[in-house]
């Protein structure tokens, strides 16, 4: 029944927390994110659970950024795990390590290029050369291709840009800062509806607090489901 073009963020307090919720969720969602949130409550452990007891697909959002050789380690061990999908910083230097990093194993490397909690007066603040941000977001996941990503964590509104890039064929595109129709955007600034996203050329979205939170996650997920085109 589930359509894995759906990811369900299980950014909950700890491993059983998370696990009680893809039991709920059930045959309706096969694919799900663990962050850094739960990286010290057993996140790894569900991870392992997830995969080798209930069959789902997982995506590991670390977000890795560091020296290339720290980056290349640390992948190595991380895609030990069997992941289907880790992220690290967009920066070509971080990717190409991740890329080194994960060779011979199946785990997709994604590299982020701007937070989707991110505006243009962020960028500012962290001292960001100027410029539109959607912009500098394409030009990330152009060079985050050109260095060996296999995919990019970008929002939905930059996702049909990113599409049309020539590097892109063949690679993946995430969009996180994805809401349903008539829920709240939370802390994130950069979003879209499921469909706008997947109409933009997004393989993939990722919701976390609309189901999480729901008084029914599967029927919330049921409901994010059918938005998809």
């Amino acid at each position: 029944m589930s359509d894995d073009r759906l990811i369900v963020a299980l950014d909950v307090g700890h491993a059983l927390a998370g696990l009680e919720l893809a039991q709920r969720l059930g045959d309706a969602v096969g694919f799900y994110k663990i962050g850094l949130g739960m990286l010290t409550g057993g996140g790894l452990a569900l991870a392992r659970e997830l995969k080798d007891d209930l069959g789902k697909r997982v995506f590991l959002d670390m977000k890795l950024f560091d020296i290339p050789a720290t980056v290349r380690e640390a992948v190595r061990g991380l895609a030990a795990f069997d992941l289907d999908f880790l992220t690290v910083h967009g920066d070509p230097h971080v990717v190409a390590a991740a890329h080194e990093g994960v060779a011979g194993r199946a785990t997709r490397i994604l590299a982020v290029t701007v937070l989707t909690s991110l505006d243009r007066a962020d960028l500012d603040a962290a001292m960001i050369r100027p410029g539109d941000l959607a912009g500098i977001a394409v030009e990330r996941a152009a060079r985050a291709f050109d260095a060996g990503a296999d995919g990019v964590i970008a929002s939905p509104r930059e996702a049909a840009a990113i599409r049309a890039l020539p590097q892109a064929a063949g690679r993946l595109i995430v969009t996180p800062g994805v809401r349903p129709a008539g829920a709240g955007a939370d802390d994130q600034k950069r979003v879209e509806t499921p469909a706008a996203a997947i109409r933009a050329g997004a393989d993939h979205i990722v919701v976390g607090r609309p189901v999480w939170q729901a008084p029914d996650p599967r029927r919330a997920a049921l409901a994010i489901l059918r938005e998809l085109p």
